[in-house]
């Protein structure tokens, strides 16, 4: 499983690695990080191969928003999943992530438990 977590502040990156530790170790999972939607797009406009890439990504961002890169996203690779990370409470994000094409969504703070669970389902889906 790959893994793209965008997001603008880049603790989330220890975080990550911390708790899939044992997949990344294994080999089960790779993560790419990218601290913005414009270095995410350059980043998967990078890869050969879109297929079987889960984007993780914040919707407050400076710049490009999470919303911003969900809509890029489903357009030029409408195949790509993308799961969208919302703060406690935001309804107007939450709808507009759905309304855009988010395979799904977390709200913060992440449970990362259920963040594997949904990964897991997603891939065998």
């Amino acid at each position: 499983m790959r893994l793209i977590v965008v997001d603008d502040e880049s603790d989330i990156q220890f975080l990550f690695k911390q708790k899939f530790r044992k997949e990344i170790k294994s080999g089960e999972m790779v993560i790419d990080y990218a601290l913005s939607g414009q270095s995410a797009l350059k980043l998967i406009e990078q890869l050969e191969s879109k297929s079987g890439y889960f984007v993780l990504t914040d919707i407050n961002m400076p710049g490009m928003t999470g919303i911003d890169l969900l809509k890029k996203l489903k357009k030029k690779y409408p195949e790509m999943k993308v799961i969208v990370i919302t703060a406690y409470g935001d309804e107007d994000n939450f709808n507009l992530a759905k309304k855009f094409g988010a395979d799904y969504y977390f709200t913060k703070p992440l449970e990362f438990n259920s963040l594997k669970e949904k990964l897991n389902y997603l891939t065998s889906a």
